[in-house]
């Protein structure tokens, strides 16, 4: 009679000790350079400070005027050479004002019409309508018709627009061979934003420092952003899609950073090794990723439909490649 066959026992030679797993950090870094920019550029003031804001401006502006009415007719008066010169630089500076006036109005217009062309494609996918549809979609087509960087999916456009019968079918293809690339350099834009606001968190010790780059990185961000999309804004058009992504954000509750993204950015308990100063720019890089993603959905003339919408963690794990270290 055999002897039955004796059970496998595998030996355990070392035991699981709860005190060597990472710890989960207590005090999470806030990221408070970008939540200052984001309360900055959220300030709203009642109606009656913006009324003294504009009364006070237009006094201003009518005092300047004044004076320097005053000044080239006083002028004229005692030297009429140094008169007309102060008339002709005094032209010049009208006329550099107005200029500008009609390039921040210019660009006022071209953000308003990506924001129509983005309703129009919404109401066209939702109602399946095919002849409005085709009317976005040559929309699209006009607004990017000098771009170098979009003319191979323009042609395919254009080969394939007559096939399509079905309203959504037509404007996932005009997405994908339209908007593909210029969302390839967005994310671009973004992670080299992302990583610029991370390194000065980290390097520069001083607050106000930390809150005046993160702004600007942001604001450059934006403008970049939209610039790409056909959108190219002014200073007053940056200033206003600034604020408009932000509060689009804190609407959402998303400048809340909370484990989860942490967690997908640097991994577990890495922030627990970092110094506080380090974490800082690590979440506060994450932030302006999300703010950059943002930004996107707000200056593409098309939602995200048949193109995925970036993943923040992938955004940032790319642009801090090499700032944090995951073993």
């Amino acid at each position: 009679m055999s002897r039955p066959p004796k059970p496998f026992l595998e030996e355990i030679t070392e035991a699981a000790d709860p005190s060597l797993a990472p710890p989960v950090p207590d005090n999470l870094p806030e990221g408070q350079a970008m939540l200052a920019v984001a309360a900055l550029s959220q300030g709203k003031g009642s109606g009656l400070r913006k009324f003294a804001v504009w009364a006070f401006g237009a006094l201003f502006g009518f005092a300047i005027s004044v004076a320097a009415y005053d000044f080239v007719t006083g002028l004229l008066a005692r030297n009429v050479v140094l008169g007309w010169i102060a008339l002709v630089l005094v032209t010049l500076a009208v006329l550099a004002a107005m200029v500008l006036a009609l390039k921040e109005w210019g660009a006022f217009l071209r953000l308003a019409r990506l924001d129509g062309l983005r309703g129009r494609a919404i109401e066209a996918r939702a109602s399946a309508n095919l002849v409005e549809a085709r009317r976005v979609v040559a929309g699209l087509t006009g607004l990017y018709a000098a771009r170098g960087d979009t003319a191979w999916g323009r042609s395919r456009l254009a080969e394939r627009e007559a096939e399509v019968m079905d309203a959504d079918a037509l404007l996932a293809l005009a997405e994908r061979e339209l908007l593909a690339t210029l969302d390839a350099e967005a994310r671009l834009v973004i992670e080299g934003a992302a990583r610029q606001v991370a390194t000065v968190t980290a390097l520069v010790p001083l607050a106000l420092a930390d809150v005046a780059a993160a702004g600007y990185a942001n604001l450059r961000m934006i403008r970049r952003i939209a610039e790409i999309y056909g959108g190219r804004s002014g200073s007053f058009g940056s200033l206003r899609l600034l604020r408009r992504v932000f509060g689009s954000l804190l609407a959402a509750g998303a400048l809340a950073l909370t484990d989860d993204m942490i967690g997908s950015v640097a991994g577990g308990g890495v922030l627990s090794k970092l110094s506080r100063r380090f974490g800082e720019g690590v979440v506060n890089g994450a932030l302006t990723a999300r703010v950059g993603v943002a930004a996107m959905e707000l200056c593409r003339p098309m939602p995200f439909q048949a193109l995925e919408r970036p993943a923040v963690s992938s955004l940032v794990s790319r642009a801090l490649t090499g700032l944090v270290s995951r073993g």
